[in-house]
């Protein structure tokens, strides 16, 4: 199965250098999209936590903490071929949409949204959390716009 690192390898592939936050942003709706148009298919089995600036993967971010700029040439992980012409095919309809924006409009666009807010709960936006986003919050928040 496709991994979040096969997804943030092509994604990179496809915007060159931008920040974690944003390659954290884009393989959450990624995989946020893919779940609203499968009936609940993930493309990855990774989950995203509810963190103070929004859906954050922990697996990747292990990979890149400490960086705030990576680009395809840096990230040592993942594999583009273990995608599937649909998977590619969903993440360049997210590129397509989300990819021009801002890491700081990604950020307050993810806030907006039920998925993150109901697994934040009431804790407060500027306290640590790692409150699980669930796939299906997300498949049925995505699925129903």
């Amino acid at each position: 199965m496709t991994t979040v690192l096969d997804v943030a390898k092509y994604i990179l592939s496809k915007q060159g250098e931008i920040s974690t936050w944003k390659l954290q942003k884009l393989c959450y709706y990624s995989q946020a999209w893919a779940l609203a148009w499968s009936d609940g298919v993930s493309l990855f089995n990774e989950d995203f936590q509810a963190w103070t600036n929004g859906p954050v993967c922990r697996k990747l971010y292990d990979l890149h903490k400490g960086e705030y700029l990576i680009s395809y040439d840096d990230f040592n992980f993942g594999n583009i071929d273990n995608l599937t012409e649909d998977e590619k095919d969903t993440i360049d309809t997210v590129l397509e949409n989300y990819g021009d924006k801002s890491p700081f409009w990604l950020r307050e666009q993810t806030h907006d949204e039920l998925p993150w807010k109901d697994a934040r709960g009431k804790t407060p936006e500027n306290m640590r959390s790692e409150n699980i986003i669930s796939k299906e919050s997300m498949g049925n928040y995505y699925g129903s716009l």
